[in-house]
């Protein structure tokens, strides 16, 4: 039965998971610079460039730019490992966590004729106070600011803070001189943890999956015996392990910043939660989150704060991709609520096998080109239909 069920769920994720990818484009398209995350190049390139006080190196990660120096640390320091999948690092799968935290910030706004950030039109970015009760992340602010009051803010530290901490514990950036030392923010601070043995502590589920994914990259090095062939480096293992801790840290947080939804439009609010969900589908691919990858897979994601007055479908200023993709969310994570979670299971059974990850990849990477799909359609079936997990099951055992 479960071969049945697996090909079934590969059917309805085709139908219902439509890609944020564009068409593929010549790899000479990564060299430009809007690829990389905003303000890339100002962002600390060693752990020296932090701040160094009292023998630790203190790091401010409700600073854009120093959250996103944690990531080009990680990155920088693992550049090595990836050196046969593409020139100038691109081919690195940590890509994916710098690129989405640039959306995040870039979200209503731009760069500047002198470089720093500027908001365009009445948003603001994804990581701005959405209450409006401080400038954190206002123009009449710190643009750079990161607030503590961001659904997306907090769900990101878990996906900036623990990897980091995890390479620190792992070695990826050899015996250091000096602690880490992550600061506080200036509210609630129970919810985040802040060093090596603290986050260890608190979670230590996390920190060892992350700690695994950089440990597993070290061991292609001493097990090659030669830095520069690192022979023993699959790159589906590393995606596998970088999945599972990706994941782990959506699902941990999930739950801890439940409350901070109430800060943003319920548009704005369902989309990140369509957005979270749709996260274990790809998961379970192993998909690349390398640079050009992951830059056509967040090429349609909207570029602006979704507001009451969005309804789907269609937003009138988004374009047919960006509503397309939208509603895809919507319905996906529609079905695998209303099946009680069986979607997710009978995806990730039949993504068990590298052939099925690869068919499931293609699915993802091809979809978005399809002229035939009908979302809008789709979606309104979604709100009508029985779809709870017994009576789906029992319909389908009947139809076969």
């Amino acid at each position: 039965m479960w071969p049945y069920f697996g090909t079934h769920a590969l059917l309805i994720v085709t139908l219902t998971l439509i890609p944020a990818t564009a068409a593929a484009q010549s790899e000479n398209d990564a060299t430009r610079e809007d690829v990389y995350p905003p303000l890339w190049d100002r962002a600390p390139e060693s752990l020296l460039d932090f701040l160094v006080k009292d023998n630790k190196i203190v790091i401010n990660p409700w600073n854009y730019q120093e959250r996103l120096g944690m990531y080009k640390n990680m990155l920088n320091s693992s550049a090595k490992y990836f050196t046969a999948f593409g020139s100038q690092n691109f081919g690195n799968i940590l890509w994916g966590l710098p690129l989405q935290h640039g959306w995040q910030f870039r979200t209503g706004q731009s760069l500047g004729t002198s470089g720093i950030a500027q908001v365009i039109g009445p948003d603001h970015g994804r990581l701005a106070d959405p209450s409006s009760v401080t400038s954190c992340g206002y123009e009449d602010g710190d643009l750079l600011c990161i607030s503590v009051r961001s659904w997306w803010s907090c769900m990101n530290y878990y996906l900036a803070v623990i990897p980091f901490l995890g390479a620190v514990e792992a070695g990826l950036f050899g015996q250091l001189q000096y602690e880490i030392e992550i600061l506080p923010p200036e509210e609630q601070r129970a919810d985040f943890c802040y060093s090596v043995a603290d986050c260890r502590s608190r979670n230590p589920k996390l920190m060892d999956e992350w700690k695994a994914y950089f440990e597993y990259l070290l061991s292609t090095e001493h097990k090659a015996g030669s830095p520069a062939t690192f022979s023993s480096f699959k790159m589906d293992d590393a995606l596998c392990l970088m999945w599972r801790a990706h994941v782990s840290s959506i699902a941990y947080a999930l739950p801890k910043f439940q409350d901070s939804l109430k800060y943003l439009s319920d548009p704005e609010a369902n989309f990140g939660e369509d957005w979270a969900n749709a996260v274990d589908f790809i998961a379970a691919t192993h998909f690349s989150t390398d640079l050009q990858t992951t830059n056509e897979f967040q090429s349609f994601l909207p570029q602006r704060m979704l507001t009451e007055g969005d309804v789907l479908p269609p937003i009138s200023d988004f374009s047919p991709q960006q509503n397309r993709v939208l509603l895809s969310l919507r319905a996906l994570h529609k079905v695998n609520q209303l099946t009680g979670g069986l979607l997710l299971k009978l995806w990730q059974k039949a993504m068990s096998t590298e052939a099925g990850r690869k068919l499931g990849r293609k699915l993802i990477e091809d979809l978005a080109s399809s002229q035939k799909f009908d979302p809008v359609g789709i979606y309104n079936d979604m709100k009508g239909a029985d779809l709870t997990a017994f009576s789906f099951l029992e319909k389908k055992q009947f139809q076969h």
